[in-house]
């Protein structure tokens, strides 16, 4: 079978010559660049800089030569534009704080302070604030808090937040039919649509990293509170974003058509270590119908299949993701309270399709040795493969210093792993 038919075969529930295999194809499922400039050398592949696709979380592109090493199987369908408000185009180089070269689009625009952290402009926009930082030493981005206090006896909610969201442009459409068209007639991979747009309350988009100015309510701690405090504000923003997201899934539609097999919708998270972020009551009031509404719409004019990125300890949300039309789970955090793998597929592993859960990028990846990587990595496969309805990932990407022995032994223990592609 080929990546394409290994996708359809699980995605429809059913067993596969082996399970596929994902790295790069989402936000989720992706590699830090550092550390895939070292994997590259270490495999012998050309030595160049890494094109950062992702820039939030400083994910580096799979190209084609690695995709064929390790046996990748899927490849995302990525969106011209960024979290950072500007588009993947115009490439120039950078560099990170540990040396690895590499290409940002040429609307990144930064500063670096005498501590050598590093401080970015929304949008490549030089005149108005910063909206992300990276500490010296650091891999990724943290949101800066921008937004004034706001005024609760006078919230605004669509006013605050009109500016986050917004209806794809013909250029954007563009993008999507000729890129789609690309992958799906000259790769024989699985292809995952990473049109997004649905991420209620998504705490890394809350803030704003893309806007000059952001408004309303927009911390963290506030976010969270405002679900007790102020619930009508939240379903307001959520609903005028279920509006736009629906206009962006018929224009998606009309670009993509049948070319790809499952289209990622949402990145927010609902889970810490230990528990849920929200109620079960609270989920179902707030979040439930919206994600319904959308996931509805999917299925009623595709046959794609929803993917939903959410990390922590969600088991107790599970049934009712299944019951709002959540096709596909990940990244499947198995380390987290009430995830244990048995019992996740004996429960839903005929309901939902995992995509992840492929070893713990917490502990054992990033610190473990090769020989615990390839022990963990074994036991999961064989726990998540079976009956089909399995997709092979890490659990969230493969972050900056995870020794690349380790990354290869992830891939040599799930047996897709092919040196032989390696060019002499």
């Amino acid at each position: 079978m080929n990546g394409r038919e290994r996708l359809a075969a699980v995605l429809n529930h059913t067993q596969p010559d082996r399970a596929p295999v994902d790295l790069g194809a989402c936000g989720q499922t992706g590699i830090s660049a550092s550390t895939l400039y070292k994997l590259r050398e270490k495999l012998g592949l050309n030595r160049k800089p890494i094109k950062i696709i992702e820039p939030f979380q400083m994910l580096g592109e799979v190209d084609e030569d690695l995709r064929q090493v390790l046996g990748v199987d899927v490849v995302g369908l990525w969106n011209a534009g960024t979290m950072l408000g500007y588009r993947n185009e115009n490439w120039k180089p950078w560099k990170m704080s540990d040396g690895t070269p590499v290409l940002m689009a040429g609307g990144f625009e930064c500063d670096i302070d005498d501590k050598g952290d590093v401080w970015v402009y929304p949008g490549g926009n030089r005149n108005a604030k910063y909206s992300l930082h990276m500490p010296n030493n650091g891999f990724f981005f943290d949101n800066v808090m921008r937004s004034p206090e706001f005024n609760e006896d006078k919230l605004t909610p669509l006013e605050d937040f009109k500016d986050d969201f917004s209806v794809a442009s013909d250029e954007d459409a563009r993008h999507w039919e000729e890129t789609s068209i690309r992958l799906f007639e000259e790769t024989d991979y699985g292809i995952l649509g990473n049109l997004g747009g649905a991420g209620f309350g998504d705490v890394a988009l809350i803030p704003g990293p893309f806007l000059e100015n952001p408004k309303g309510i927009r911390s963290l701690e506030d976010w969270l509170m405002a679900h007790v405090l102020y619930p009508d504000y939240i379903k307001e923003i959520f609903n005028y974003q279920t509006e736009i997201i629906l206009k962006n899934l018929e224009i998606y539609r009309q670009a993509v058509g049948s070319r790809i097999q499952a289209i990622w919708l949402s990145g927010t998270d609902f889970g810490a270590q230990n528990s849920c972020f929200t109620s079960i009551p609270q989920f179902r009031d707030i979040y439930k119908p919206f994600y319904k509404t959308i996931n509805d719409w999917v299925h009623k004019n595709t046959a794609w299949k929803t993917f939903y990125h959410t990390c922590g300890a969600i088991e107790p949300l599970i049934n009712d993701m299944i019951e709002m039309g959540v096709d596909i789970l990940n990244p499947v955090q198995c380390s987290a309270k009430g995830m244990d793998p048995e019992t996740l597929k004996t429960k839903y592993g005929d309901k939902v399709i995992f995509w992840g859960g492929g070893v713990d990028t917490q502990r054992v990846l990033p610190y473990g040795t090769a020989k615990e990587v390839a022990s963990q990595v074994r036991e999961r496969k064989n726990i998540f493969s079976r009956n089909g309805g399995y997709v092979f990932a890490s659990i969230h990407n493969i972050v900056a210093k995870v020794p690349p022995e380790n990354v290869i032994a992830m891939f040599e223990a799930f047996g897709s792993l092919n040196i032989r592609k390696v060019k002499s």
